[in-house]
């Protein structure tokens, strides 16, 4: 047996998978509390003891871990129109496995610096011009940026012909700058390959934050890589599968968690219905999206304020609460954001799956693409901003709030269209399937050595849920 260790160091929980690579099957899980206030090694230790109890030895091929335990990588970008450059530069950072907190368009005002100031961001994927176009904008948001009193480091993706300038800007503030190549050389065409690469090897020096992570990183036979990257590159794999092994098509992914919901699409998102274009830059095949302000616990108070936004009213019908429960639910896990809706709080599971089911959903319309009607010198149109994700076949769940749910389809159908979604290009009738063992960051991880046993692997694990 060729066994490899996987590790996913997750803000809550550090999530051990053991893998047979010639059988490709999961022959061992272990989870712990992260043990980040005093030495993640600790939490580690626990699940690897596990893990060795269920083995009957500890001996390992290889040992591969990703992590979000510090709190994942926080970034801010800027570009110059906000449905092009800005847009193209939200894509290579979400795309990297960074928890994108604002992106800017145009100039930055000096407002938007203190908010900046404020945020204090871990990296700024700072962008703007096509190659050879404008480069006012982008030299004077470096300069705005090189006067905020913070430290974090400039990747500076934008106007190749403005970049060395902007750079020598903002090392003269004291940033730590990288150059790469322009996330938009030419008009509507995306290159964010460059940028995505960057993001990853600055966040292999920002994960040693996390107590005890230099240590682990000492004992790993890779670089430690973003848990969303992983996520990201297991979702692509799956999706388009490889020479040797066949994927499973187009396919979304939902990973809900306690501070964010983060969603994942493999899909060429072309318009596919008559008389259609898209409006501004096409996407990528393999994107990804992550709501801030949508989570399970850490976000929750931001998701009911959605909630509230868009009718309470309705969202107690749909899902059979009512206020008073869902006050209550929320106080609980505002005090205790470790709360589970089981044992004394089992009373609270449908308010837990509610919030949930509309966590889904409003990822869901965010990250999709939508229609709009529009009339031309050649009669009515639609024109499409973002994805087309009709025609996607699967939705994948994962995520505590939604594996261990009563009834996570219901949960997870969320994720295709209702009429009240108006015109987003959300599923017409995907094929639910769960992430039981919660193994996307785990078989991401496994991809970059062995594809075809993590493809294999998550065929196998994935089960439909009717």
């Amino acid at each position: 047996m060729k066994i490899y260790l996987l590790t996913d160091f997750g803000s809550t929980y550090t999530k051990v998978t053991a893998v047979d690579v010639d059988s490709a099957k999961i022959v061992a899980f272990a989870k712990s509390f992260t043990t980040i206030e005093t030495d993640v090694n600790m939490g580690f230790d626990a699940a690897k003891r596990e893990i060795a109890a269920q083995l009957g030895h500890s001996d390992f091929e290889m040992s591969l871990s990703a992590s979000s335990a510090a709190g994942g990588l926080k970034m801010i970008s800027s570009g110059l129109v906000p449905d092009l450059t800005a847009k193209a530069s939200r894509l290579a950072a979400a795309s990297a496995g960074a928890k994108v907190v604002k992106t800017y368009a145009y100039e930055l005002t000096d407002a938007e610096s203190e908010e900046i100031t404020a945020i204090a961001p871990d990296i700024m994927l700072l962008s703007g011009g096509i190659d050879g176009g404008n480069k006012r904008v982008l030299l004077h948001n470096a300069e705005v940026i090189a006067s905020v009193p913070a430290s974090f480091s400039v990747i500076i993706a934008g106007n190749r012909s403005a970049a060395a300038e902007a750079a020598k800007i903002l090392q003269a503030g004291g940033k730590n700058t990288v150059i790469c190549a322009n996330v938009m050389p030419q008009f509507g065409k995306l290159n964010i390959l460059p940028a995505k690469a960057a993001i990853r090897d600055l966040f292999i020096e920002n994960i040693i934050t996390a107590k005890g992570l230099d240590d682990v990183q000492k004992i790993m036979d890779m670089e430690i890589i973003p848990t969303p990257l992983a996520v990201f590159e297991a979702c692509e794999l799956l999706g388009r599968g490889n020479s040797s092994e066949e994927g499973l098509g187009e396919l979304m992914a939902y990973d809900l968690g306690g501070a964010t919901t983060d969603v994942y699409s493999m899909a060429d998102g072309n318009p596919k219905i008559p008389n259609a274009f898209i409006n501004g830059i096409t996407e990528p095949f393999a994107k990804r999206t992550v709501e801030g302000d949508v989570g399970m616990r850490y976000s929750l108070t931001a998701l009911h304020d959605l909630i509230l936004e868009s009718g309470a009213d309705t969202f107690y019908q749909a899902y059979g609460t009512n206020e008073t429960e869902v006050t209550n639910w929320l106080e609980i896990c505002e005090k205790d954001p470790s709360a589970l809706p089981f044992g004394e709080y089992e009373k609270y599971s449908h308010v837990d799956s509610a919030f949930a089911a509309e966590a889904i959903r409003i990822s869901a319309i965010r990250h999709a693409g939508f229609n709009e009607k529009v009339y031309t010198p050649a009669g009515e149109m639609n024109s499409q901003s973002g994805k087309d994700l009709t025609q996607v076949r699967y939705v994948i769940g994962s995520g505590g709030a939604v594996i261990n749910a009563a009834n996570p389809r219901a949960i997870m159908a969320n994720a295709a269209y209702t009429p009240r979604d108006g015109n987003a290009l959300k599923p017409l009738n995907p094929k639910i399937l769960l992430d039981e063992q919660n193994c996307l960051a785990a078989m991401g991880l496994l991809s970059r050595f062995a594809p075809e046993a993590a493809i294999r692997i998550m065929k196998d694990s994935f089960k439909e849920v009717q």
